[in-house]
């Protein structure tokens, strides 16, 4: 390339031609780049201050150099000015205010020049080959693509794609699966970033769309979308679930899946490193979904909780086991796959749990309404957890209940209004111990109840709620998945992750569109703040005006 510059005409043409070849660009974008090398090493020529431009012809290879000067009256920059005689010399009819050229003749660049030159050259060039390699993979996260490993370096492996490189971090491995430069890989790319080393390109083998992609490669009713992954959750390198459906009755969804003898499914698995894949079945009734997703092992029943997202599973007590998995593997990717937090219980567990509930809220009922025993065990029996359901159910609802009647029924609802009453004169008693401010009550959608939850975690003051996000005041806790340090135990939790913990208010149930509400009366009063001021600083402004002419018009009595 040092030679381009000093080259005939032919031979600058066909560098350029053999450069936007080889680096797959266009060729203007290189004669660009010998123009502006030409420019720079004709500027070292004849000193860089003047404005000097060159053209190379794509067709002849004819190269023309001048500089740009403008005419004016009286010239403060010789290097861009000159004067009007002097510019109607160069041009004529040339006027002040005028830019015209002034030819150059071509210039013989030395060693030194010669070697600026292709550094711009390469540097322009580099700079388009990213650019086209950025816009050449751009749009194509989600695709899975082959490449050779080139390198591994620090535990990331560098994959060539041909006309790029990308890289498969460590993360996006598949465990304990060695990586051997020269071998072909396939990889799914999950994103395409612009760097000044040219684009990044992140590729994966352990995201649950790399398994996707490579069953649509393998199923044509995938591919075709008679089949639906409707969802899919990995544990990489060890075991996999998939949830199909078929929008044809007339074909399988998990038969055309595994294929004759298992062969679509086994060359899934071996492009995966042996990664077990269990397919199952996606059904819309989540209870369904949840038992299918939980195979190999047999369900005994399911509870669902819609408001908190979780789902209680009863299993016998010979299938918890393998309804937990290994390490907890099964449960896990059955969360997964469905989307809920899975609780596994046995029928022994679950039994336990019921009679301690059912204990719990006769004992409530008992106390707070004022009931005898079998009351109590009624209310609880019909499905009455909370006092608000007796306080507020339809009084026909109550008195349909078997030993009931509307009398019966009123008198109950009077003392759950009581109840609540009183539990909320004693939540506002404490409250104001904690030093919660009255003017939190007035906030949409707090009790009081809420407002000691509030105080009891240092918020006080609206300014206090105000300096909360949503997230910090309503998220829910989640808990921590049930598991077993061995078949035999019994069953423990791991410890609350910091992440785990959730809002202040997240037991209460609040939707994010209530904890925004919260969030933005709170905030209010910095809006009314801002208001005031201006509106302060009017006033002043009035006062001292009026003081002014008041002095003037004394000075003007006297």
């Amino acid at each position: 390339m040092a030679s381009a510059i000093s080259a005939n005409k032919a031979e600058l043409l066909a560098i350029a031609n053999a450069v936007a070849s080889e680096k797959m660009i266009d060729k203007s974008i290189v004669i660009e780049a010998m123009e502006e090398a030409i420019q720079k090493s004709a500027r070292n020529r004849y000193g860089a201050e003047n404005d000097i431009r060159a053209k190379l012809d794509p067709q002849t290879g004819d190269l023309t150099l001048w500089r740009v000067v403008e005419v004016v009256e009286e010239v403060d920059d010789y290097f861009k000015q000159v004067d009007l005689k002097q510019g109607q010399k160069l041009q004529e009819g040339a006027a002040v205010g005028d830019f015209i050229v002034d030819p150059l003749p071509p210039v013989d660049l030395g060693r030194i020049d010669a070697q600026s030159a292709k550094q711009v050259i390469f540097q322009k060039v580099r700079d388009a080959e990213r650019e086209r390699q950025f816009e050449e993979f751009k749009d194509r996260a989600g695709e899975v693509i082959t490449g050779v490993i080139k390198s591994v370096e620090f535990g990331h492996v560098i994959v060539n794609l041909g006309r790029a490189e990308g890289v498969i971090r460590r993360d996006q491995q598949i465990p304990r699966e060695a990586a051997r430069v020269g071998e072909r890989v396939r990889a799914l790319i999950t994103k395409v970033e612009r760097n000044n080393r040219g684009p990044q390109i992140f590729l994966s083998r352990a995201a649950p769309d790399f398994m996707r992609k490579l069953f649509a490669q393998e199923v044509p009713e995938i591919y075709d979308g008679i089949i639906e992954i409707k969802a899919a959750a990995r544990d990489p390198g060890s075991r996999a679930k998939i949830g199909v459906i078929s929008h044809d009755s007339s074909i399988d969804p998990v038969g055309a899946c595994v294929g004759m003898k298992g062969s679509r499914v086994q060359a899934v698995v071996q492009e995966l490193q042996g990664e077990k894949i269990d397919i199952i079945p996606w059904s819309e009734d989540t209870a369904t979904f949840v038992v299918n997703a939980l195979q190999p092992a047999t369900v005994a029943r399911v509870v669902l909780d819609e408001e908190d997202g979780r789902i209680e599973v009863v299993v016998p007590d010979d299938q918890l086991s393998l309804a937990i998995g290994r390490r907890g593997q099964n449960v896990r990717l059955a969360s997964q796959l469905t989307g809920h937090q899975i609780d596994i219980m046995t029928e022994e567990e679950a039994s336990e749990k019921r009679s301690k509930e059912f204990a719990v809220r006769s004992k409530m009922f008992e106390e707070e309404l004022d009931v005898d025993e079998t009351l109590s065990q009624l209310l609880v029996a019909e499905g009455f957890a909370e006092l608000e359901e007796v306080a507020y159910v339809q009084l026909e609802e109550l008195a349909t209940i078997e030993g009931f009647d509307e009398d019966l029924a009123e008198e109950l609802q009077s003392r759950a209004i009581e109840a609540l009453e009183r539990q909320e004169a004693t939540f506002r008693e404490e409250r104001r111990e904690l030093g919660v401010e009255d003017d939190l009550a007035d906030m949409p959608h707090l009790s009081e109840a809420m407002l000691v939850a509030l105080g009891k975690a240092g918020i006080k003051t609206l300014d206090d709620l105000a300096d909360l996000a949503t997230d910090e005041l309503i998220a829910k806790k989640r808990e921590a998945p049930r598991r077993r340090n061995n078949t035999d135990g019994p069953p423990v939790r791991r410890p609350q992750r910091e992440q785990d913990k959730g809002g202040v208010l997240g037991e209460y149930g609040l939707s994010e569109e209530q904890g925004n509400e919260i969030i933005m009366a709170a905030r209010a009063h910095w809006f009314d703040d801002e208001e005031e001021a201006p509106a302060e600083s009017t006033q002043g402004s009035e006062v001292e005006t009026t003081d002014n002419q008041e002095a003037a018009d004394a000075d003007s009595t006297q």
